[in-house]
């Protein structure tokens, strides 16, 4: 695990090559999208509230089912777009890397409003990609002073910090490049049996999702609402 991140490290630069277009301006856009929705995708405050609804009002029950949802979600694209090979690089990487930042980004923005938060305020959209990010790489920067505190209290910071936008989005953008690269070293691996990288990239997506989903359920206490 620790070698394919390392690998996927140093491809980085690789596929931010293939994939130029994928600025903090375009990680921005699949936020907002994720929390008002896109083409067949609610937003996430309904998807948060019909599955609260399915769960007769069990929040936990209705996180623990709305990563699951996410999962599978993020699996089927991660599929979808590592199936075709190195020889696709250039279509597959960016759609790849957008539909993780949206899939990922409503998981935990679904989860944040069934605890309370109100994911239209700055302060939590920047605690969205907090936890997009992961644990490990949250107190990574939090070590070396470039963002002050964990997602939690980013979201109930006493005041916005603007600032922060740009540096959680250069972030996020920088991580999906680097999970999506190294999937792209194992694929080079399997590359005599073309299907086998469908199978890597449903799988490494899905385990991510699941970690960031499980790492917004661990971070974002509940809060009173209004």
């Amino acid at each position: 695990m620790g070698m394919g991140k390392e690998l996927g490290r140093w491809l980085g630069p690789q596929a931010h090559r293939l994939a130029p277009d994928l600025t903090t301006s375009f990680i921005h856009e699949a936020l907002h999208r994720a929390v008002h929705g896109v083409g067949p995708l609610p937003p996430a405050a309904s998807v948060a509230d019909r599955k609260l609804a399915e769960c007769n009002g069990d929040t936990k029950k209705a996180i623990s089912e709305i990563i699951e949802l996410h999962v599978r979600l993020a699996g089927a694209q991660g599929f979808a777009t590592n199936i075709g090979g190195l020889t696709l690089a250039a279509v597959t990487v960016p759609a790849n890397i957008a539909g993780l930042a949206l899939i990922q980004c409503r998981m935990v923005a679904a989860i944040a409003h069934l605890r309370g938060y109100d994911i239209q305020d700055p302060r939590m959209r920047n605690a969205i990609l907090g936890c997009v990010l992961g644990e490990d790489d949250v107190q990574r920067l939090i070590k070396k002073k470039l963002i002050p505190a964990p997602p939690m209290a980013i979201a109930t910071a006493p005041a916005y910090d603007p600032n922060l936008d740009r540096l959680m989005a250069a972030e996020v953008t920088s991580e999906l490049l680097t999970r999506v690269a190294g999937k792209r070293t194992a694929n080079v691996i399997a590359r005599r049996v073309p299907i086998m990288g469908g199978f890597i990239g449903a799988g490494t997506d899905g385990y991510a999702t699941w970690q960031i989903g499980r790492y917004a359920d661990r971070e974002l206490l509940s809060r009173k609402r209004g």
